[in-house]
């Protein structure tokens, strides 16, 4: 009798190498996203795949760097870090297992003080601050969802960013779990706060081109 090689499981199913051999019709978690070995970049929010923006535009990528600079220098010889994307952030629910995560991002920016929550890949767990820039590629059933995900984890503060608005607005965690939202601000105010102390955020320079 022949040899019949089994079906193949999950751990061993092949690199998915286009974008059009993704279905993004179905559920996927972190495994799945281990396969894709394409250069388009997907996030994965409660199972369903997002599409990120293409290559970020020369405004946004500015604005990136003028938040990331200060932030960095803040934290030189502290506990936290802090990383740029393509940098995936795994919020799991349940376990931590890879075939059981279904959110996977890929926020702009990430502070981490938990060094526990960081491995080789990446973050598992929730960063301490998410900040997403805005760019007219985003897609406000994504954002919608990311507020509820990144709630849900347990991120002390979310930032959200709008290079062309040049306003900055952040939800904060309460003792309840909930986000809370915060004054909107815009040039000629200052942003700090308490997790990263002596930090001050200048958005006149944040937006300057």
């Amino acid at each position: 009798m022949k040899n019949i090689k089994p079906y193949p499981n999950e751990d061993e199913l092949p690199e998915i190498k286009t974008l059009n051999e993704v279905d993004f019709s179905a559920t996927h978690s972190y495994a799945d996203y281990l396969r894709f070995a394409f250069d388009e970049r997907l996030e994965i929010i409660k199972g369903h795949l997002f599409k990120m923006s293409p290559a970020p535009s020369r405004i946004h990528q500015g604005v990136l760097t003028n938040i990331f600079g200060p932030i960095y220098n803040i934290l030189k010889g502290k506990q936290c870090h802090v990383y740029t994307a393509p940098f995936d952030v795994r919020l799991a629910k349940k376990t931590q297992d890879d075939k059981e995560v279904f959110t996977v991002v890929q926020p702009d920016i990430v502070v981490v003080c938990d060094q526990t929550k960081l491995d080789k890949r990446g973050c598992i767990g929730a960063p301490d601050i998410v900040v997403e820039i805005l760019s007219p590629g985003n897609n406000k059933k994504e954002l919608i969802n990311k507020y509820e995900v990144y709630e849900e984890a347990g991120v002390k503060e979310y930032w959200i960013v709008s290079p062309s608005e040049k306003t900055f607005f952040r939800y904060i965690l309460d003792d309840k779990g909930k986000f809370q939202p915060t004054k909107l601000l815009t040039l000629g105010e200052v942003v700090s706060t308490s997790i990263m102390p002596g930090f001050l955020l200048i958005l006149e320079e944040v937006f300057q081109d």
